[in-house]
């Protein structure tokens, strides 16, 4: 296993408000995703590689403007992915780096960022292995603003609902799928 901490303190000061946050979120993803996959036999999880990618996918936090949360970057927030796969394809990491990148909602298809013309790479970002969408899915149950809380499944749809219709069916399949 790779050590995680390590790359995350060569980006964040440890024990800043903004490390503490990101490692306490971090590891309630992986946790929370370890526990689905213990529960989950028959997916095959590799599961040594979802704690990892579970505690490096939000690593591009720190380069985006998100005060609520310590973050004084000059991105937009929802630039923390594809920023994450950046850095984590420069530590030699690219199966981690597409976890960071497709991890946002239940991911970002092309057609969704030229609609609304968001500021990101024009290229799907939606999770494709069993270990990404696993990755995606756990951490929709934690926020950053408390990132010790899980949130509810309803809270979870109600949230994904203003991203339209398929985020919110997407997350639903992924219940069903490993039985949330």
């Amino acid at each position: 296993m790779i050590n995680t901490i390590h790359i995350v303190k060569k980006y964040y000061a440890e024990h800043s408000p903004l490390y503490n946050i990101l490692v306490e979120h971090s590891h309630s993803v992986a946790q929370k995703a370890l526990g689905i996959a213990k529960k989950n036999p028959q997916e095959n999880f590799d599961t040594n590689f979802v704690e990892e990618a579970a505690m490096l996918h939000d690593i591009g936090i720190f380069l985006t403007n998100a005060p609520g949360i310590f973050c004084f970057g000059e991105k937009p927030y929802i630039c923390h992915g594809y920023l994450g796969n950046e850095i984590l394809q420069k530590e030699g990491l690219p199966r981690h780096a597409l976890v960071a990148e497709r991890h946002t909602g239940t991911g970002i298809s092309l057609e969704h960022i030229l609609r609304e013309n968001l500021p990101l790479p024009h290229r799907d970002m939606l999770p494709i292995s069993n270990e990404e969408k696993l990755i995606c899915f756990a951490d929709k149950f934690f926020s950053k603003s408390k990132p010790s809380v899980e949130l509810s499944v309803d809270n979870i749809l109600k949230s994904l609902s203003k991203y339209g219709e398929n985020s919110a069916l997407t997350f639903k399949n992924w219940c069903e799928k490993w039985g949330i």
